[in-house]
């Protein structure tokens, strides 16, 4: 199947289903996500293949390595509305621990990991994304990083880690986050999703702009 053709089946068969999944409840008063560092491995030119499917990769013959990933959530205020127009940038490791990135210096990264997706929110802010697992990193807990970007607001960069690791615990970045309720906003449960794609995981990342993201009209 070509890569056309496998965004098109991807996109009518399990982002249905995970639209329909990612409708939390929008209730004010949420933590706002907390910002983190962009670390050092953000793209320095961006992939030819930068769509929302991470783990196949447009020329390459095979998936990525590594347990499939589905992630989505949704972008909103502080006020609990949904926000719409949003750019929504993640970028983490391959299953070896390694990026593409001409910073890497432990070898080259998985060719059929893409690395870097964006997906763009509509009115309802819902994201979605399909990326493997996140692996340790020399030094850190499993993490995908985020930036999230748009008309009528500063950019937020977070990251976004893996319930039940124990690395979270020794995580420096992750603990600069000294509320424990923002700390535990950015740690997201995995669960199997089945009903998506076979041997797949699948996990729900709530971002909350806080109101000094909001740049004044």
């Amino acid at each position: 199947m070509d890569a056309t053709r496998r965004r098109v089946v991807w996109t009518a068969g399990g982002l249905t289903v995970l639209g329909a999944l990612a409708r939390p409840s929008l209730a004010a008063g949420a933590i706002v996500t907390p910002r983190q560092t962009e670390g050092p491995f953000y793209p320095v030119s961006l992939p030819l293949d930068s769509d929302n499917d991470l783990a196949t990769v447009a020329g390459q013959a095979t998936q990525a390595r590594g347990q499939v990933l589905h992630l989505f959530g949704r972008v909103r205020d502080a006020g609990g509305k949904a926000v719409g127009d949003a750019r929504v940038e993640i970028w983490q490791c391959d299953a070896d621990g390694r990026y593409h990135h001409p910073g890497e210096r432990r070898g080259n990264a998985d060719p059929s990991f893409q690395g870097y997706g964006q997906n763009e929110t509509e009115g309802d802010g819902l994201w979605r994304f399909r990326t493997i697992r996140p692996v340790t990193y020399p030094g850190r807990a499993p993490h995908i990083h985020f930036a999230i970007s748009g008309p009528g607001f500063q950019r937020l960069t977070t990251q976004m880690y893996v319930a039940g690791e124990a690395g979270n615990e020794r995580d420096f970045v992750l603990n600069t986050v000294g509320d424990p309720k923002a700390r535990a906003s950015l740690i997201v449960a995995f669960e199997p999703a089945p009903e998506i794609e076979a041997g797949a995981l699948k996990g729900n990342f709530e971002i909350v702009l806080g109101h000094n993201a909001v740049i004044p009209a």
